[in-house]
């Protein structure tokens, strides 16, 4: 029975190997760094050894290869069927990213971490942030639409790879160039994205679904990058600026 229920878990890690892609998620890094405050910057400094946050942003899929993180592997996402609420969903026993990122938060704040899983914390913050945003990470049955079937341009791919990397690599962008060329949300706008809770952000990734499964026949190419492609953008310079602002509360 231990083995039926972990399979499916395991079916979604192997498929969803990178979420957001490299360059979604250094963008979302890089986008965050512009947000941060001078403290928060020099505490991040010392906290990630001068990593970038760009670069940090991508080791919590990195680190899927080392067993000693297996416990991690299904803190990426989370399943809330329609028509529930986190609260109602039957929860993981491994955890989820939504369980995962106020933990990281409140034991963040806490100051009580040694250097070693501080650094861990924010890195998996720096991540989780970004998965979070990603619609499919909040996901229904299908894997978060890893069973989901599709085409993409006439290769074979999936409905969570089309929105993990598909989209974001056809702009054939730098993880810079992308950033740069997202939104700049005012500070009234910056404000109001900090406002927002963890399961706000679940929530806002639950409203998309009935357009992120609009894939008809599944041959998706221009068209659905056309329609989706803007969400996309909002939802990584969302997750930046967000990121950006837990950090300026924990580093404060």
């Amino acid at each position: 029975m231990k083995k039926i229920i972990l399979t499916p878990f395991f079916l979604f890690l192997c498929l969803s190997a990178w979420a957001w892609g490299v360059t979604g998620h250094r963008a979302t890094g890089l986008i965050a760094e512009k947000h941060l405050t001078k403290k928060a910057l020099k505490e991040l400094e010392r906290v990630l050894h001068g990593q970038s946050l760009a670069m940090a942003s991508t080791w919590m899929d990195e680190i899927r290869s080392d067993s000693t993180y297996d416990y991690a592997s299904d803190w990426h996402w989370v399943t809330i069927l329609d028509g529930q609420t986190y609260e109602q969903s039957t929860k993981n026993p491994h955890g989820d990213v939504i369980q995962t990122l106020e933990r990281l938060i409140a034991e963040l704040k806490s100051k009580k971490l040694s250097a070693k899983d501080e650094q861990e914390h924010v890195k998996m913050l720096i991540h989780l942030v970004g998965d979070i945003h990603q619609p499919l990470h909040v996901g229904l049955n299908d894997q978060g639409g890893n069973l989901v079937k599709v085409n993409w341009f006439r290769e074979d791919s999936n409905l969570h790879r089309v929105w993990d990397s598909d989209m974001i690599d056809f702009t054939r962008l730098s993880y810079t160039e992308l950033a740069e060329s997202l939104d700049k949300p005012d500070a009234t706008r910056v404000a109001t994205l900090q406002k927002a809770t963890v399961r706000d952000w679940a929530n806002e990734s639950i409203s998309y679904r009935k357009q992120v499964y609009a894939y008809g026949n599944g041959k998706l190419g221009y068209k659905y990058s056309y329609v989706n492609m803007p969400l996309v953008r909002e939802r990584l310079m969302m997750a930046g600026v967000r990121l950006a602002g837990i950090l300026n509360e924990i580093y404060k």
